[in-house]
């Protein structure tokens, strides 16, 4: 017994850290924001368009909403519940659909 579990120790210690992370799904997350920002992410009246943004750019408007740094009605109270890590996949995944 003591045998596996010091050669699961190596293993994950082996991994890269990435590899051991958990992997976060922001599928739901991603497809609600056509609700407001409408189809192909291109804007809605006074919502603006998000295709062609940088993800880091929509990380950083993300966390001045979620900060209250950058007021808003619907933004800052859906980005309160959002983990740093949801921040960055959600980001990463709307920053690539162009």
């Amino acid at each position: 017994m003591k045998r596996w579990m010091l050669t699961g120790l190596v293993v994950a210690a082996a991994l890269p850290a990435a590899a051991r992370a958990q992997t976060v799904d922001v599928t739901v997350l991603a497809a609600s924001c056509a609700t407001c920002h409408g189809p192909g992410l291109r804007g809605s009246g006074a919502i603006p368009s998000l295709r062609g943004k940088h993800a880091v750019d929509i990380a950083s408007t993300l966390r001045a909403f979620q900060s209250g740094e950058r007021p808003a009605t619907i933004m800052t109270r859906l980005s309160k519940g959002w983990s740093s890590a949801e921040i960055d996949a959600l980001a990463a995944k709307l920053g690539s659909a162009q």
